[in-house]
């Protein structure tokens, strides 16, 4: 079965830096188009960065030039450097793998779920 762990959130200051990983176990990446979500309370959960199988990666237009989305070179490890990070990022971030070709809105599989939290 399909396992996506995440680890790497936590408590950071505006400004600063995060680097949240994700490792798969029971698959690779290459199989999978590959992203992370994000959900603050009393929000609705949202797409932050993917991958597609293409290669070609896609962010959300509030973290673009700020958020960069990644795999080492065996395909196990997604990552997501997050820079100049702001109170609204705080939330909860998941990890996603979905079976098309692209990020859909519901993927196959998602993580446990990391919080970050910028105060």
């Amino acid at each position: 079965d399909v396992q996506l762990v995440e680890s790497g959130g936590g408590l950071v200051q505006p400004g600063g830096s995060l680097r949240l990983s994700c490792a798969a176990n029971g698959y690779t990446y290459s199989s999978y188009c590959m992203g992370w979500f994000r959900q603050a309370p009393g929000k609705e959960r949202e797409g932050v960065a993917a991958v597609d199988f293409d290669g070609v990666a896609r962010y959300a237009d509030s973290v673009k030039g700020r958020f960069t989305i990644s795999q080492d070179n065996s395909k196990t490890t997604l990552y997501l450097q997050m820079n100049d990070l702001k109170p609204e990022d705080t939330a909860m971030y998941y990890c996603a793998a979905d079976k098309n070709p692209r990020m859909t809105a519901i993927p196959d599989y998602w993580g446990q779920g990391t919080q970050v939290t910028v105060s």
